[in-house]
């Protein structure tokens, strides 16, 4: 898996018989961008506001928006759906974000380490339902990359033992904090 390239296919209405097309708004080859770390992000989709609006295409746009400006790990009232390519022997920073997420395994495995020392090793197909938490992503094969797809949606703030927990990052290679 070293060529680092995600497909996305839109779709959409045809405007003048209401049939399923494919949107040709945004391409479907869909680059990874790899931060200085090696591990690599694509923003497959992007949403802001609840109930989603797909009338005229207005979230195509959304994203357009976002393509442009890239957003934080999370969109503050919207929704990111982000593949994220870790390579062999690579670990991200300990991090959490304001976040409910879901991490599925689609290539490879991955240990999920969080700041309590406890950890799970997951493989293709797994889920993690990663709620606000401290975390690491590690990436222990030698040879072999992992590929997950993360869904992030935006949760009210965590409140423990009487202080706010917010997001920390810890100057994760890339990635800029969350509006």
């Amino acid at each position: 898996m070293e060529i680092l390239i995600t497909t996305r296919y839109i779709t959409t209405h045809d405007t003048n018989n209401g049939k399923a097309v494919f949107s040709a708004d945004i391409p479907e080859v869909n680059p990874m961008k790899p931060n200085a770390d090696g591990i690599a992000f694509a923003l497959s989709y992007t949403t802001k506001g609840f109930p989603v609006d797909i009338n005229k295409d207005a979230d195509i746009r959304v994203y357009e928006g976002f393509l442009e400006n890239a957003p934080g790990l999370v969109v503050s009232g919207g929704t990111v759906l982000r593949h994220v390519d870790i390579p062999p022997n690579t670990a991200c920073a300990m991090h959490r974000t304001v976040s409910l997420d879901y991490g599925a395994v689609l290539e490879g495995e991955i240990e999920l380490l969080l700041d309590s020392g406890e950890k799970r090793l997951m493989k293709r197909g797994d889920v993690a339902i990663q709620r606000g938490t401290m975390h690491q992503w590690i990436n222990h094969s030698k040879t072999e990359w992992t590929r997950m797809l993360f869904v992030l949606q935006p949760c009210q703030p965590l409140k423990l033992a009487g202080k706010e927990l917010g997001e920390e990052l810890d100057d994760m290679a890339g990635v800029r904090p969350s509006d």
